[in-house]
């Protein structure tokens, strides 16, 4: 991803949105500029999701990047999010509490940073649901 996209798409990565087609119904995160199912019929427009879903499935990463805000180890996750879009996403949780079907809700949260004094990146990760 170019610079200027990755600061461009920021609001969309914070904020959870994605796009729904209002043709079929389909949601899609990350946004979408046209329907796969629809093609050219469809009509596009932004989507705020809830943040409320399951994990589809996971795995537990016990080696990871410096530049990550991770200790390791950390469960990855596919979540579906309840309007029926997939994510590949952190769940902050420990890998014996991690399952799949678990239900989860998004949080804000540290992503990485380019270094001790470089730009924090902050995303959505996921966290048991109460």
């Amino acid at each position: 991803m170019s610079v200027s996209r990755f600061w461009r798409k920021i609001p969309q990565r914070y904020n959870l949105i994605g796009t729904q087609c209002t043709t079929c119904g389909r949601y899609f995160f990350p946004p979408r500029s046209f329907c796969p199912e629809c093609r050219r019929d469809g009509e596009i427009v932004d989507y705020q999701f809830k943040g409320d879903g399951e994990i589809v499935t996971y795995t537990v990463i016990r080696s990871a990047s410096d530049q990550f805000e991770n200790t390791t180890p950390y469960v990855l996750a596919i979540v579906r999010l309840d309007e029926g879009a997939d994510l590949t996403a952190q769940v902050v949780c420990t890998p014996e509490e991690a399952r799949i079907g678990m239900r989860v809700r998004s949080v804000f949260r540290r992503i990485a940073a380019d270094g001790e004094s470089g730009v924090i990146h902050y995303g959505t990760k996921f966290v048991p649901a109460e």
